[in-house]
Parts: structure tokens; C-alpha cells; sequence
């Protein structure tokens, strides 16, 4: 009779059926299945396990695959309400130390209300996010005007924005510094070059890529599943689906200006300590949007949040 055993590992890839785990110890990956009373355990997402997780693998060595049979404790994810009404949320990624939205000003353009949801996510479990423009050397006269806007809006915003170009290599060296020794997420729309600027930056990861439709102008899912891959002498770096929109879960109404980091910083100075920021006399932050303090198509996109009938605020789970 095989003798059972059991590792510590971190989830690399995980499919919703199956999950490649990597033996912290021996390096070793073994293809897992996860134990039936985890995967229906107060589930509250449509994904229990994720890329980036640290679970407890049972096996045998007589075994091919393995059993997940314990997820330890996240120290922070990246989670956004999932278009599948059955559950409440999916979880993007776990354990991460940053995250790099990749956006583009044209071809397909991203919206900002998009970039602000995203970022509010961020906010919410203290992940720090910069914001990278791909395929800057594509951009005519109009689009360049665009960029330096943008530029302008989350520069006062407090966030980083690199720009950078995965076809000619411009700025890559910048970015690829950036990853060393951390985990970090690349996310945003399907047809923004995620994939195509992860190959730029490592020429050993040979993901899948794929082309933007010439008449909508968007882009076709090719990272099918969220996938960690090694990246320098002790980083890592987790390409995910591209997504389409993204709902805001698990942030009370009446905290959600917290986490525009631009709104919050002015909120000191309204005039009532439960300021909406919507249409209260004394109030500092609209009085910055009205100085130009703060982009107004930031504060456009907390009142869209706050007012959005469809948006779930729920409590941490």
C-alpha cells in the first residue's frame, strides 16, 4: 500500500478544474484536484483557489496527481465582482506584491471608469498599482494628446504611468528592472498587450498572443487561464485573461472614497465627517475638482461607482 505524503506549494496555474502546484521545497510540479469539502466550504467566489496561493498538497508516489486538502491564509488578493450571477466574486490573483494594469489610449482604447474600478480594487488590499500605457508607438497626433491628459490625471491622482512599447522595445528595461524579486500581475482588457509585452520583457515565456479585430477594435481573449511563471534570478510574474469590465465587490458604500487615493487625501478638509462628496455645502474635495486638483474624470467615475444601481457592496468574507 503507497505510503501518504504531503508538501507545501504554490499554486501556478489553475484552470477552475485543475491546478498546477510547485513543491516549495524540491521545485517539483504535480497536477491537482481539490478535495470536495473545500471547493464547497462557504465558497463565495467562483474560483476557491487561485494563482498565487499557498496550499497543503496530499499525495502518494504511486499517485500521478494530487489532492489539495488546505489553502493557508492570503495576505492579499485582487478580487472583482464576477459575471456569473451564481457566485458573487472572482478572485484574480493572491499573494501579490504589485500589480501592472496595462492600458492602451488607442487601439483598443480603455476607458477610465475602468482604470478607476481597477484601482479602487487595488486600493481596497493595499496592492500597489502602476499603470502601464502599451503600444505608445501605434498612437497618431490625437491619441498623443490623449496620453499626456491621461498622464496629467493620474499623476495628480498619485499613481505612476509608464509608457512603453512591446513591439519596438521602448522602455522595457525600466519595466523588466521593476520585477525583480517580486510577484507581480499583469491585468487589464482583452487586445492591450498583456501577453505581447510579458514576451517583450522575457523572451523565454513564449505566451500566446493575438491579433485586435480591425472593425471594433478589440481584442480576443487569448490567456485563457491565469498562469505564474518564473521571471529573473527570484521574481515572478502572473498573466491573466483579459477582462471586460469590472464590478466593485466587498466595499461599503460609505468607505468607497477611501480608496480614491486623490478624493481621500482632500476629504480631510470637507466641512461634515460623513461627506458624501456628492452634494454636500463644505466640501473640500469638490472644491479640488473645481480647482483642478483632482481629474474630474476621476471624480466622474466615484460618482458612477457610488450611484451605480447594479453595484454590490457587500462586507469582507
Amino acid at each position: 500500500m503507497a505510503q501518504s505524503k504531503e508538501f507545501i506549494g504554490l499554486v501556478v496555474k489553475a484552470t477552475g478544474s485543475w491546478y498546477t502546484v510547485v513543491n516549495r521545497e524540491t521545485g517539483e510540479k504535480l497536477e491537482c484536484k481539490i478535495r470536495g469539502k473545500i471547493r464547497l466550504k462557504d465558497v463565495k467566489t467562483t474560483n476557491p483557489i487561485v494563482v498565487g496561493d499557498y496550499v497543503k498538497v496530499d499525495f502518494s508516489d504511486e499517485d500521478e496527481i494530487g489532492v489539495i486538502s488546505k489553502i493557508h491564509e492570503r495576505r492579499n488578493y485582487i478580487i472583482r465582482r464576477s459575471t456569473n450571477l451564481s457566485k458573487e466574486a472572482h478572485i484574480i490573483a493572491a499573494n501579490i506584491d504589485q500589480v501592472f494594469l496595462v492600458v492602451t489610449i488607442d487601439l483598443p482604447k480603455t476607458s477610465r471608469e475602468f482604470v478607476d474600478r481597477f484601482l479602487v480594487a487595488a486600493e481596497a488590499y493595499k496592492v500597489p498599482a502602476t499603470i502601464v500605457v502599451n503600444k505608445i508607438d501605434l498612437y497618431d497626433i490625437d491619441a498623443k494628446v490623449e496620453l499626456e491628459l491621461f498622464k496629467m490625471d493620474y499623476a495628480l491622482a498619485g499613481y505612476e504611468v509608464m509608457e512603453v512599447s512591446a513591439t519596438e522595445g521602448t522602455n522595457l528595461d525600466a519595466l523588466r528592472s521593476r520585477l525583480e524579486g517580486k510577484v507581480s500581475v499583469f491585468s487589464g482588457n482583452s487586445g492591450v498587450g498583456k501577453s505581447t509585452l510579458l514576451n517583450a520583457l522575457d523572451i523565454n515565456l513564449e505566451l500566446r498572443t493575438g491579433k485586435i479585430s480591425d472593425y471594433h477594435h478589440k481584442g480576443t481573449h487569448t490567456t485563457t487561464f491565469s498562469e505564474m511563471f518564473p521571471f529573473g534570478s527570484n521574481g515572478y510574474v502572473i498573466d491573466t485573461p483579459g477582462i471586460k469590465g469590472f464590478g466593485i465587490i466587498d466595499v461599503k458604500k460609505d468607505e468607497l472614497f477611501h480608496f480614491f487615493k486623490d478624493i481621500f487625501r482632500y476629504s480631510e478638509g470637507c466641512k461634515f465627517y460623513n461627506c458624501t462628496h456628492t452634494h454636500e455645502p463644505g466640501c473640500a474635495v469638490k472644491e479640488a475638482v473645481t480647482n483642478e486638483q483632482i481629474a474630474l474624470s476621476r471624480y466622474e467615475s466615484y460618482l458612477k461607482i457610488l450611484e451605480d444601481e447594479d453595484e454590490k457592496y457587500r462586507t469582507k468574507f
